[in-house]
């Protein structure tokens, strides 16, 4: 990377931080906090056991030393380890507008990684394409969010095509708690339904679908050359064919009601946000989901 793209790199770094902070500061960080809680429960003390307690949590040495029943009493661990599981595959460079999908998908990440340093949890990164490309433990503080935002805009992957199955494998093997995991992807793959249940199950899991509005309704711009960023496959399109594009829509909205369905199957929320359009409504609504 030269010093001119450093340069440039660091800018949109700071930019993006100063536009993260904010919005978690004075958007979401009260969301967050009611919205996704910490996992488990810590000791805190011992108390008499009073009628209608739970006589699982009695305390049958300290029950015994002072001669009346005794209870471990516990408060909510409030700390959360969380996530952040960005798809960085190829299909991910693509821009129709100002913004890549890679782009939009750091400016989410930005906010969701500064809504949990704001809240006291740890925030980790994950950069996946068809393979784990890049995993930062999670951990607190500011540089380390930096980090994150840096590393979703500059690093350079290695792999081209998209395994959200992987990642998710991944996920399970690597994290020993259970965490809260947000999965960036624009989910352009196939089969990893199965896979993504079995992180919902040990996870609490939240699926964000970015997209660029050129994905979804095909422009009437002629004939034109298509290919496919993660294979290489290409083919012309005459895109003023009304049958084309009908068709195109159809395998589109086809595609789009299987992800809605193994959403829904494996319990998980989800958003979707177009790279031309504010994700702050979008998030408003999940936020309120989770929490209701």
């Amino acid at each position: 990377m030269s010093e001119l793209d450093k340069g440039e790199l660091m800018s949109e770094v700071r930019d993006l931080e100063i536009q993260a902070r904010r919005l978690s500061r004075e958007s979401f960080s009260g969301e967050y906090h009611t919205s996704f809680k910490g996992q488990g429960l810590d000791f805190e003390d011992y108390r008499e056991y009073h009628h209608g307690d739970e006589t699982r949590f009695i305390d049958w040495k300290v029950t015994a030393r002072m001669n009346v029943p005794h209870i471990r009493t516990f408060r909510e661990e409030r700390e959360l380890s969380v996530l952040l599981a960005v798809d960085v595959s190829s299909s991910n460079k693509y821009a129709s507008g100002e913004l890549s999908k890679k782009q939009k998908a750091a400016r989410l990440a930005a906010v969701l990684a500064f809504c949990a340093k704001y809240n006291g949890d740890k925030v980790g990164l994950l950069l996946f394409t068809d393979r784990a490309e890049l995993y930062l433990p999670p951990a607190k503080g500011g540089k380390h969010v930096l980090r994150i935002i840096r590393e979703i805009l500059a690093y350079e992957p290695e792999g081209m095509r998209t395994s959200v199955a992987n990642a998710c494998d991944f996920i399970n093997k690597t994290l020993k708690r259970k965490s809260l995991v947000f999965i960036i992807s624009d989910f352009m793959d196939h089969d990893f339904s199965k896979k993504l249940g079995a992180l919902a199950k040990q996870h609490e899991t939240i699926a964000m679908r970015i997209y660029d509005p050129v994905e979804e309704v095909l422009p009437m711009v002629g004939k034109v050359h298509l290919t496919d960023p993660e294979t290489g496959w290409q083919t012309m399109v005459n895109t003023n064919n009304a049958n084309v594009r009908m068709g195109y829509s159809k395998l589109n909205r086809r595609r789009l009601e299987g992800l809605k369905k193994i959403f829904s199957r494996y319990n998980i929320a989800s958003m979707e946000a177009s790279t031309d359009e504010d994700f702050l409504p979008a998030l408003h609504r999940l936020f309120k989901r989770v929490k209701g």
